[in-house]
């Protein structure tokens, strides 16, 4: 049970404090979280397109 709502409590806090995380990151780093996100996003579905199609 455990092991379900904590995961689900990280991702809801994640969710909630999206804008103040990547203020952070980018006054930090100067890059942009949501292009980071975006790219990480489309290199995954292009893995799984590649794995059901081979």
């Amino acid at each position: 049970m455990l092991k379900f709502i904590l995961p689900a409590i990280v991702v809801f806090l994640i969710v909630l404090f999206w804008e103040k995380i990547c203020e952070k990151i980018y006054k930090k780093f100067n890059i942009k979280v949501n292009y980071i996100v975006l790219i990480i996003f489309i290199l995954i579905l292009i893995a799984i397109f590649a794995l059901l199609y081979f």
